[in-house]
């Protein structure tokens, strides 16, 4: 039998202490680490959103790193928005700014 992967896309929204602490940086590290293509930008509220896709536990693995987050923020909270794809649409994981 053929090893099926299994895709997803989240759509992250996280709130609290997360910008201009290397939120960003952190997420693409941890992006990298984990085969995780998509991106993150800082919003003009304060909050980080994030696109993420890549197989389904990866993702969930994730997730659980960005509640984390890095030592220097502090996470209030993430809203997730999660779907099953049938193959992520981006090849790696960038920074997009936010131009404001």
């Amino acid at each position: 039998m053929a090893d099926e992967r299994h895709y997803s896309r989240a759509h992250i929204y996280v709130e609290g202490y997360v910008q201009g602490v290397g939120f960003r940086y952190f997420v693409v590290r941890e992006a990298g680490r984990l085969n995780i293509t998509g991106w993150v930008r800082n919003l003009y509220d304060g909050r980080v959103e994030i696109v993420a896709e890549g197989e389904e536990d990866d993702i969930d693995s994730f997730i659980g790193v960005v509640r984390r987050g890095p030592p220097a923020a502090r996470v209030d909270d993430v809203k997730v928005e999660k779907v099953s794809i049938d193959r992520p649409e981006h090849n790696r994981f960038n920074i997009e700014y936010s131009g404001f």
